[in-house]
């Protein structure tokens, strides 16, 4: 019989939900994950019947949220959010009250968050009263999702190949979706260049400058200060030409007017 710590993981994403039971396998062995969720409903379902000591919590989930999760978990379980969107932990998380971990997740700092677990399971339950910091989250939340801005994006974190970037949100050309995730072109010392953003168009889009990025296509936002020309067509639609890039961006009609004047 089971006599070690044990977890729940919540993530929309499966291939999330395994690398993360990978990497929680190598550095915390004596970890027993005992429920998979894939959305906040679920979560909140596996918790009550498996009550695990930890919750690993997608921010972004389907129908209900991890924080809306972590709301009916309360203090009943330690709780850490994965997120790929740092201003989440802007208030809450510098508190050291709750935990998180940055998208793509860093076994640097998977283990800096075990250790803190590992000290924090010695009392019986969680001793924090986090109601208010989950409120504070989840007005974040509303906000991002209500299409609201809080504090315009400077910069996105962003994989190439097995390489995390900090990329400045003025090197940024275009971002184009790719189905659960973003393709950012971008520039980096001037060279073209592409990295993989774990978040959709959707989310991105409310945190940009709406006076330097535009929506141009359903799959296409694109930096306007990064437009060489707009060539429009005969059917009502078009396309863009960017600055020292051979990269041909379309133009739907329904954000032709964002042009009318070039």
């Amino acid at each position: 019989m089971n006599v070690g710590p044990t977890a729940l993981i919540a993530d929309d994403e499966p291939l999330l939900r395994e690398a993360l039971r990978r990497q929680l396998a190598i550095v915390w062995p004596e970890l027993e994950i005992v429920a998979e969720a894939r959305n906040g409903r679920e979560a909140v379902r596996l918790f009550d019947e498996r009550r695990p000591d930890v919750c690993f919590l997608d921010v972004h989930m389907p129908g209900l949220s991890g924080v809306d999760a972590a709301k009916h978990i309360g203090r009943r379980a330690h709780l850490v959010f994965v997120t790929a969107y740092d201003h989440y932990a802007v208030q809450a998380f510098a508190q050291g009250a709750l935990d998180y971990l940055l998208k793509p997740v860093e076994e640097t700092r998977l283990g800096e968050t075990v250790s803190r677990l590992r000290e924090r399971l010695q009392s019986s339950r969680p001793a924090i009263n986090t109601e208010q910091l989950l409120r504070q989250l989840s007005e974040q939340l509303a906000v991002l999702q209500g299409g609201g801005r809080n504090e315009v994006l400077r910069w996105i974190r962003a994989q190439a190949g097995k390489t995390v970037r900090l990329i400045g949100i003025d090197d940024v050309d275009y971002l184009r979706s790719d189905a659960k995730y973003t393709i950012v072109a971008w520039r980096d010392a001037g060279k073209p260049a592409e990295a993989v953003v774990r978040a959709t168009l959707k989310e991105l889009l409310p945190q940009l400058d709406a006076e330097q990025f535009a929506q141009v296509h359903r799959s296409v936002v694109v930096n306007l200060r990064a437009i060489s020309h707009v060539k429009r067509h005969d059917n009502e639609t078009a396309e863009i030409h960017l600055r020292g890039r051979d990269d041909v961006l379309p133009v739907s009609r329904n954000y032709l007017h964002l042009f009318r004047q070039m």
